[in-house]
């Protein structure tokens, strides 16, 4: 593509060089820079790709787009406003502006993005829509699965997989859109068909500060559907959550004209769930949305998730799914890794893996986990370090309030002193219920050797993660296969 082509799409504000190069690419990472590249000099929070703008121009860029006017005789210097802006836009039009050949559904809240996600592609596929994934387990383009190392991808890359998603025939994508994804705006050049709030809790104030800035990041994803020049896009809403009551108040004000759905167990929910019941097989409700109502079976447990497939079923509606065939289709959705994952075991006891890492998330599973009547609910969990330290106490009064035990363990320590950790979250304990064991693998086979018959082990806060974080070291650590380990090695007449 010519650069010439590839500028009207960005606001420079000085452009020195020749402009009819021909771009065989646009990177942001120098490493990834090719002849004929265009790179884009992201100042980032811990490295300034200014700083590698010498070194693009070694291994072959033929222009650079940057914030900082300076002398460069070697490429095309281009000076924008914002370069972060401008890769999201120079991106969108390198790769075709993909996401107007897909029906996307935006999924953003603190929990149920992950599952809302894995649900609505498991709906679009069922009525052959087939359908890509973006998210935080990984990505899932046409036969291909790849790791995630973002739950949302940088634009670039972001752009680029939308593009491969569409080549690989797929008419639809379901995507996590996390807050630090729309406060850097990744999803910019992203047109959406449906942006769906699950709910919003205490979690990543470490980058955020306060519930009010996490909202308005949030916002921001609602905020850009009005401002689409090619799709009209549809809002769909918690209604019982109190941010998405907030969420629906300010869209109707300042959008009143942008569609909106409503969701959950309030009578006024467009999408409402009632008569619920959940065992250990799934959860079973009756739905009432565009005037009829439905039976809904859905081989996933507790009222948590009965939310996370009411959020699937408005969004697979928005993008043009039928709802009578999606409620169908429920009934085979797929577990997902790592939330709410039962650990096979024939065992008198049963053991549950789950990514819950705030406090509400914990709440939530733990009263699931309760309304199943165990005799006993053990639970392993920890904080991860280098984040939200606010929420430690918070989970240890969460624990505390539905436990029968608790085991204060690491989840990924990063950079931070494991012990530290364990003693922040130990702040939050009012009675002596609990015992703390640094080691994780140490944590999982005690709450193990603890189980007896009808009792519930619940581990906690890493889910489908297969490492552990440390300083200075990462290690192989996935909890499933621990827990069988730990199961295996339990000898039977222990549960007596």
């Amino acid at each position: 593509m010519q650069l010439k082509s590839l500028l009207t799409k960005i606001p420079a504000v000085l452009t020195v060089g020749p402009t009819d190069r021909e771009i065989t690419s646009i990177c942001y990472d120098s490493r990834r820079v090719q002849k004929g590249s265009l790179f884009v000099a992201i100042p980032g929070e811990k490295v300034d790709g200014n700083s590698f703008i010498e070194a693009a121009i070694d291994k072959g860029a033929v222009a650079v787009v940057t914030e900082r006017e300076q002398v460069q005789p070697r490429a095309t210097l281009i000076v924008v406003p914002s370069a972060r802006a401008a890769l999201a836009d120079l991106g969108s039009e390198y790769y075709g502006r993909p996401s107007l050949g897909l029906k996307v559904a935006g999924i953003t809240g603190t929990n149920g993005k992950t599952t809302t996600a894995f649900l609505i592609k498991h709906l679009c596929d069922a009525v052959q829509q087939r359908a890509g994934l973006i998210g935080t387990i990984r990505y899932e383009i046409g036969e291909r699965i790849l790791p995630a190392p973002r739950t949302t991808p940088e634009s670039l890359d972001l752009q680029e997989i939308l593009f491969q998603i569409r080549s690989a025939g797929c008419r639809a994508a379901a995507m996590e859109v996390s807050s630090h994804a729309l406060e850097l705006g990744r999803t910019r050049g992203v047109e959406f068909d449906a942006a769906i709030f699950t709910n919003l809790t205490q979690d990543h104030l470490d980058y955020h500060k306060t519930m009010e800035a996490y909202f308005e990041a949030k916002w921001k994803l609602f905020a850009s559907l009005a401002g689409q020049q090619h799709k009209a896009g549809k809002a769909v809403v918690n209604i019982d959550d109190r941010w998405g009551q907030r969420l629906i108040s300010r869209l109707t004000k300042e959008y009143p004209n942008l569609p909106l759905i409503t969701y959950g167990m309030n009578a006024r929910a467009d999408f409402r769930a009632g008569a619920v019941r959940t065992d250990l097989h799934g959860s079973q409700y009756q739905l009432d949305a565009q005037g009829k109502t439905y039976l809904v079976r859905l081989p996933l447990i507790g009222a948590f998730n009965v939310y996370n497939s009411l959020a699937a079923l408005a969004g697979a509606a928005a993008i043009g799914v039928d709802l009578r065939t999606a409620v169908r289709a429920l009934a085979d959705a797929p577990s997902v890794p790592g939330r709410l994952q039962p650990v096979p075991v024939k065992r008198q006891f049963r053991v549950f893996v789950d990514y819950a890492h705030t406090d509400d998330a914990l709440q939530n599973v733990m009263k699931t986990l309760r309304d199943l009547g165990p005799r006993r609910l053990i639970v392993v969990f920890g904080c991860g370090g280098n984040r939200d330290k606010a929420k430690r106490p918070l989970m240890a009064a969460a624990v505390e309030s539905h436990a029968d035990w608790a085991i204060v363990t690491s989840d990924n320590p990063r950079k931070e002193n494991p012990a530290d950790i364990i003693a922040e979250v130990q702040t939050g304990f009012r009675n002596k219920a609990h015992e703390a064991i640094e080691d994780r693998k140490e944590a999982i086979f005690r709450a193990i050797a603890l189980a007896g018959p009808r009792d519930i082990v619940l581990i906690a806060g890493k889910g489908h993660e297969t490492t552990q974080e440390f300083a200075d070291h990462t290690i192989p650590f996935d909890d499933l296969s621990i827990a069988r380990q730990a199961v295996e090695a339990k000898p039977v007449d222990m549960e007596a």
